[in-house]
């Protein structure tokens, strides 16, 4: 995707955020439900000043860090020989702020939103993009599985990205069924920390077995 196409989602997502607040500003309460926990019950609140502009100051500052992170990445990390799928991920990212955003504002003005399930499926969703794009990332400081062995070998980076690629689209897959099904929010979150954590020792055992080969 272009840097300009990009551009353009971003504003549009950015747009509808803040049309969103506008609209629903007089309804929301002086303090806004923003999290829940595992049981979904309302953990935390924020301002309605804060909760309102929260999505599209997010959205913006995603925008900004597709820009920033590819000028300062040090040479032999680059992020431009996969920039489209960079800025791709980082879209994806915005959309699910937007998403999630907008849904929480509505539950607080007063519409039936389930947030808990609305969320698992939101990251469930994330993460199977996250997997389909994974093994095209290059060795970089930003994105990626960035453990020490993936940023010390080639090797261990396009391995373990490989297989965090199919943890990460099953992860998602099978987070999107049980929420769908009515499955417990833990097994989620459970399902979704497993997918992230896993890599990281896969790629310590890569790198250890490349050693010994050596």
């Amino acid at each position: 995707m272009r840097t300009s196409r990009s551009w353009m989602v971003s504003l549009a997502f950015f747009l509808v955020a803040v049309a969103v607040a506008m609209w629903l500003y007089p309804r929301l309460p002086a303090r806004v439900a923003v999290h829940w926990d595992i049981h979904g019950r309302v953990d935390n609140y924020m301002p309605r000043l804060w909760s309102a502009s929260f999505p599209a100051l997010m959205i913006l500052a995603l925008a900004g860090l597709t820009w920033i992170l590819p000028a300062i990445s040090p040479r032999r990390f680059e992020i431009r020989p996969f920039a489209q799928v960079y800025a791709l991920l980082m879209l994806a990212t915005q959309g699910l702020v937007l998403v999630l955003g907008m849904a929480t504002l509505l539950a607080a003005a007063g519409y039936a939103i389930p947030m808990p399930a609305l969320g698992a499926l939101g990251a469930g969703a994330l993460y199977m993009i996250l997997g389909n794009y994974m093994g095209k990332l290059r060795k970089n400081f930003f994105v990626g599985i960035r453990s020490p062995w993936t940023l010390a070998s080639d090797a261990v980076w396009e391995r373990t990205h490989r297989v965090a690629g199919w943890l990460f689209m099953l992860a998602g897959l099978l987070v999107v069924v049980l929420t769908l099904a009515g499955g417990p929010l833990w097994l989620t979150l459970a399902l979704l920390v497993a997918a992230g954590l896993i890599p990281y020792g896969y790629s310590l055992a890569v790198y250890k077995r490349l050693q010994r080969d050596e």
